[in-house]
């Protein structure tokens, strides 16, 4: 058995304030090729469909009232009781599409750790297997709920953006909302029954968040706009994690497009390259796609994109207006010899996924 040095848990680190935002990047990159190799829910199994997740919603729900949390948890209970009508498609698609995987279950601060230069998550549930066949959204929602619970939205929301680079996943959107809301009641069942058994309870205050989440609702549309090297990404991560918003990245989903990873070289895997005019086309319908799913699911949307084409920000301002969500465009700018410059240390550091 091996011992953890002490602070390397990710719990210890947020506490102590030595929690690195480049671990939650490493930690997201981890689960995503984790969850890509697990194995997938059979057809015949109970887990991860529409009727299990309705279920064990009803049961926490119960659960709640007969500790107490009736007129506290009143409005998040309400919520998760009314939602399954418009999510049922979303969960039977998530199970069809194969996103129901054996995977963690318990994914929260203390369960994840630092050794070395690997970032890893570990004591997954292995004592019932229906709390770790789930859909790998229910499984990282563990973790952004429990950063948003200590008051960093902004780690929260890099880590879930840096997921979804890498997985692709962003049609697990829709059912987020439900997953963040349903950990969190979780959490405020066990940290009931702890005080009723004498336990303290002096953690972050989860009916509060699934109040707070069960309420929210600010769907608004950013776009960026300027030459490379101007400083879209470094502006869009930064907008991310304040706004606790979902970035879409045009290199990312540009290489997607073409089977390959955000820091994967393209020139080498495809001829001809990948930045023609109808690569361009579909990049952008790509991203269109991808902001009108998040945006319907009530998300905050920042495309990190360069729209140098009035046809390209007409086209995004005209998706804002048909969803009815504000609409602005961020224009990024720079001298002509930081322009340079800038492209030059990132095509040497290699980065980034612009780099390539």
């Amino acid at each position: 058995m091996r011992q953890f040095p002490r602070g390397a848990l990710l719990s210890e680190q947020l506490a102590a304030g030595t929690l690195q935002p480049a671990h939650l990047d490493r930690l997201a990159q981890r689960l995503a090729a984790f969850h890509a190799a697990a194995e997938v829910a059979g057809p015949n199994t109970p887990y991860g469909t529409p009727a299990s997740i309705e279920g064990d919603a009803r049961r926490l729900v119960q659960g709640l009232v007969e500790h107490g949390a009736t007129s506290q948890a009143g409005l998040p209970a309400a919520w998760l009781r009314a939602q399954p009508a418009r999510l049922r498609g979303f969960w039977q698609a998530r199970r069809d599409a194969g996103r129901v995987r054996e995977g963690h279950g318990d994914l929260h601060l203390a369960n994840t750790l630092v050794l070395g230069e690997e970032v890893t998550a570990f004591d997954c549930l292995e004592f019932d297997p229906a709390l770790r066949w789930i859909d790998v959204c229910s499984d990282i929602a563990f973790l952004v709920m429990d950063l948003l619970a200590h008051q960093r939205g902004d780690l929260a929301y890099r880590f879930l953006n840096a997921y979804l680079d890498e997985s692709g996943d962003h049609a697990g959107l829709p059912v987020l909302r439900w997953y963040l809301v349903y950990r969190a009641l979780v959490r405020a069942l066990v940290a009931r029954i702890r005080a009723g058994q004498g336990g303290a309870n002096d953690g972050p205050d989860h009916l509060a968040l699934a109040l707070r989440l069960a309420s929210e609702g600010d769907a608004r549309l950013l776009i960026t706009h300027g030459v490379s090297g101007s400083g879209k990404s470094f502006v869009a991560q930064r907008l991310l994690e304040q706004g606790q918003a979902i970035r879409l990245r045009s290199d990312v989903e540009r290489k997607r497009l073409f089977g390959l990873r955000p820091l994967q070289a393209s020139a080498p895997q495809v001829p001809g390259g990948i930045y023609g005019a109808d690569a361009n086309r579909q990049t952008y319908a790509r991203l269109r796609e991808l902001a009108a799913t998040a945006l319907a699911a009530g998300h905050r949307v920042i495309v990190d994109a360069a729209f140098l084409q009035r046809e390209e920000r007409d086209d995004f301002q005209r998706l804002a207006l048909e969803l009815q969500v504000p609409f602005t465009i961020l224009h990024c700018h720079a001298p002509v010899d930081v322009l340079r410059e800038r492209v030059r240390a990132r095509s040497e550091r290699g980065d980034d996924p612009s780099s390539w």
